[in-house]
């Protein structure tokens, strides 16, 4: 198995968990507009076409398809810089590590979760499991995730990681405006003791 492959298929149960996940939330009680309801549908969309897209290409590597190269060529080539290959082999297991953070912090998070920053019926602090070292262990998984698929040096993978930056830099102040908001004894005490992304760091 290739460190493409590894990627890939790590992406692809990534965004499987996300989309079932999705399902059995608890109810928005706050930022319930039409706006913010269109967002949430519209990101359930990009993740199934995305699974769609990744289970697709690895169906055609594990079958042995005459396209399977190209299939994998259309994301790992027209890269930006050309890493060795021990490199590729760090940016997989980066990759590897950073899903399996963000899928224990989104099975923490259990029906808390939500799409974009709001306030959940009965919201819950949770302060378990990766919750314990950063505020927001599913942004460092996925952050950590993304910068190793950049560390290939493809185009696809230094988009992917500068986009979620922008992203998670956005949604972060908002969440944490709203946890503040719902947990004004509690939060101040958890921010006090925990980092936002990087454990002991930052």
């Amino acid at each position: 198995m290739s460190y493409e492959i590894i990627i890939l298929w790590s992406w692809a149960v990534l965004m499987f968990v996300w989309v079932v996940g999705s399902f059995g939330v608890k109810r928005d009680i706050r930022s319930g507009s039409v706006s913010s309801k269109v967002l949430a549908y519209r990101y359930l969309f990009l993740q199934v076409i995305g699974i769609v897209l990744v289970v697709f290409t690895l169906w055609h590597v594990v079958t042995g398809r005459d396209d399977s190269t190209k299939a994998v060529a259309a994301i790992f080539s027209n890269g930006t810089f050309t890493p060795p290959l021990a490199l590729n082999w760090i940016a997989a297991i980066l990759v590897v590590l950073g899903i399996l953070f963000a899928i224990w912090a989104r099975i923490n998070l259990g029906r808390n979760w939500s799409s974009t920053p709001s306030i959940k019926e009965n919201h819950k602090l949770v302060t378990s499991g990766p919750y314990r070292f950063v505020r927001h262990p599913i942004y460092t998984g996925i952050l950590l995730a993304a910068f190793g698929t950049a560390l290939t040096g493809t185009s696809f993978g230094i988009i992917l990681f500068l986009i979620a930056l922008i992203i998670f830099s956005l949604r972060i102040p908002k969440e944490e405006k709203i946890m503040l908001e719902l947990f004004p004894n509690e939060y101040p005490s958890y921010q006090r003791r925990t980092k936002r992304l990087i454990p002991f760091v930052w």
